[in-house]
């Protein structure tokens, strides 16, 4: 008889929710210019603990720092994700879900993260849209709303040049025709590249941000994988930051070794480009942080071969310790498992100090770390375009004392009014952060 693995016997029984090591370190330790590091904790089961997706109950709403308030922009969305603000203050919501991936559900660590993404809200069919919310009145309430453009394949990144509207779906980046006040796209999108995707596709969303002026646009590409254990060979144009050119569409990689990029926006003061990234699982609850940096073009940024810098992962077959060599450290760690995915600039916001010089962070949240980390929004502060102090809360209370996900933060941005939007995929909701008046 052929013997169950006990991974699979532990998914069965209802164990899912929280196995494997625990934390012996806080977030904040994982936090800063210089995290703290430990040695990697590969256990036989991954730690998995997670927070089941349960929506927000009636008049519930998260918990705004102090000086601010939170209310709902806009409610019943399906599966928000990201946010962008056009020239006239329309707001564009995509949302979105992952595309079907059959390649990467085999096997049985593909069928125990499908349990997993699963309970975290997170395998719901993707509405592939995008909406436009207006608030004319400016009373911070989106009035009226329309489907902006639909048919899509996972949409994710938008940005806007000219009177072209580019859109970074899972698999693609389109161009569309755009003119000031439109509230639906009805000519059909021109594709401008392929983008890696395929029936593997691990890490799906791709976020698009223009340079400053408008001659490139910058591409997040997230790996297949999570330590390239599918095999470099499906990584090709993977965990990179591609840049593209406007007129031609000829691309190249800018950066690379970046497991999920996922944010990206300019940092004012210096000019220089500015992305969060998720990195690597299943070395315990204290490994691997997240990150905000900085990215130089040409610079390799570890992944798969290293982590922070030049702490190489010993998982990894074949090593490439030619590669390790060359891997950079990232500027700004963010804790461990947060999922730091949404990354803006307090540029134009009205938002009362201290929040008024630094990027905010939305920190999608953990399934990987025991206990939980992220399910909030975050600031870190800014001094001459570097990290300078430690992060702030913005938004918290997406957990309930049960641990369970009435939200989880997702894309943040300032808005025409200088308020804070903040998309929630499990509540269904784009929240705005203002200050108390």
């Amino acid at each position: 008889m052929r013997k169950i693995p006990l991974v699979l016997v532990i998914a069965l029984s209802g164990g899912l929710a929280a196995c494997g090591e625990t934390s012996t370190l806080q977030v904040s330790d994982g936090t800063g210019p210089s995290p703290q590091l430990p040695n990697p904790n590969k256990t036989l089961i991954p730690t998995l603990n997670i927070a089941p997706a349960i929506g927000w109950p009636q008049g519930a709403k998260p918990v705004a720092a102090t000086g601010t308030q939170v209310a709902a922009f806009a409610e019943d969305l399906d599966h928000p994700r990201w946010l962008y603000v056009l020239p006239n203050g329309d707001v564009l919501v995509a949302e979105t879900s992952a595309p079907p991936k059959p390649e990467d559900g085999k096997g049985i660590r593909g069928w125990v993260m499908k349990k997993v993404m699963g309970r975290a809200g997170s395998t719901v069919p993707s509405p592939n849209r995008i909406t436009l919310l207006r608030d004319k009145d400016h009373d911070g309430i989106a009035e009226t709303r329309t489907v902006f453009v639909q048919n899509l394949n996972s949409p994710f990144g938008m940005t806007l040049v000219g009177n072209d509207l580019y859109v970074a779906d899972t698999d693609s980046l389109l161009r569309f025709h755009y003119e000031n006040g439109d509230t639906q796209i009805k000519s059909p999108p021109i594709k401008v590249i392929d983008l890696p995707g395929g029936p593997l596709n691990h890490h799906w969303t791709k976020n698009v941000i223009a340079s400053k002026d408008g001659s490139k646009l910058y591409v997040t590409v997230g790996s297949n994988s999570n330590v390239a254990e599918n095999g470099m060979d499906k990584e090709e144009g993977r965990a990179a930051i591609w840049e593209v050119d406007r007129a031609t569409g000829q691309h190249r990689i800018f950066a690379s070794g970046l497991r999920n990029p996922n944010g990206m926006a300019w940092e004012s003061h210096t000019g220089v480009l500015w992305t969060a990234v998720n990195e690597r699982d299943e070395i315990g609850s204290d490994l691997v942080p997240d990150y905000i940096t900085s990215v130089k073009d040409g610079a390799f940024y570890g992944w798969p071969y290293s982590y922070y810098g030049q702490h190489v992962d010993i998982r990894v077959e074949p090593q490439n310790p030619d590669l390790v060599a060359k891997a950079i450290a990232p500027d700004y760690a963010v804790g461990p498992h947060t999922a730091s995915l949404g990354l803006t600039f307090a540029d134009n916001s009205k938002l009362p100090a201290p929040f008024t010089q630094g990027a905010f962070i939305g920190q999608h949240g953990s399934w990987n770390r025991k206990p939980h980390s992220g399910y909030k929004v975050i600031f870190v502060p800014f001094n001459a375009g570097k990290p300078a102090g430690k992060p702030i809360e913005v938004l918290s209370g997406f957990l309930n004392d049960k641990e369970q996900a009435m939200g989880r933060p997702v894309g943040v941005v300032i808005d025409q009014q200088g308020d804070l939007l903040v998309a929630d995929d499990v509540g269904n909701k784009v929240w705005r952060v203002s200050a108390v008046k």
